[in-house]
């Protein structure tokens, strides 16, 4: 996979052997990791990407990313794909940060990367969701392009579909 980078960021693919580190939540002194990274959501991101690895292989670009800032490579948050493209085409979305780099605008600027990256890799749209209670990660869908679709109770649906797919 392919380090993606935006105006202040970079996203480092996951491999295997960072995916058991970064689930192991215990930094080497070398590690560059933002206060309070990895959080348990960062955990269990590697933890599904690992699971991904051993049950369906390698997802090529369909992977997931470390979030780190383009100057000075400090791991901020994750983010990445659920697998690779169901038989419509989509694919599912997960982000998030460590608090002290929240509301800067960058996990839509991650998020808006991603979306990128699906659509040139074939993708014919992005799915993803929030709690109810979690109306900034609604707010960053929505900056990215996604449309709310709707609140099932419990979780809010938002997508994003290409018509030239």
């Amino acid at each position: 996979m392919t380090t993606l980078l935006t105006a202040r960021l970079l996203l480092a693919p996951l491999d295997r052997a960072s995916a058991e580190h970064l689930a192991s939540g215990s930094p080497r002194p070398d590690d560059r990791w933002g206060h309070g990274y990895p959080e348990a959501a960062d955990r269990a991101g590697a933890e599904r990407f690992l699971r991904l690895l051993s049950e369906r292989g390698d997802p090529g670009p369909f992977g997931a990313y470390e979030i780190r800032g383009r100057d000075d490579g400090v791991a901020i948050g994750g983010a990445g794909f659920h697998g690779p493209p169901n038989a419509a085409g989509r694919v599912t979305v997960g982000f998030g940060l460590i608090p002290a780099a929240r509301g800067r605008g960058h996990a839509a600027e991650a998020l808006r990367a991603l979306l990128d990256h699906a659509r040139s890799h074939g993708a014919r749209g992005v799915d993803g969701d929030t709690d109810r209670e979690n109306a900034a990660s609604g707010r960053v869908m929505a900056a990215a392009g996604m449309r709310f679709l709707r609140d099932d109770g419990r979780l809010r649906h938002y997508a994003v579909t290409w018509a030239d797919r």
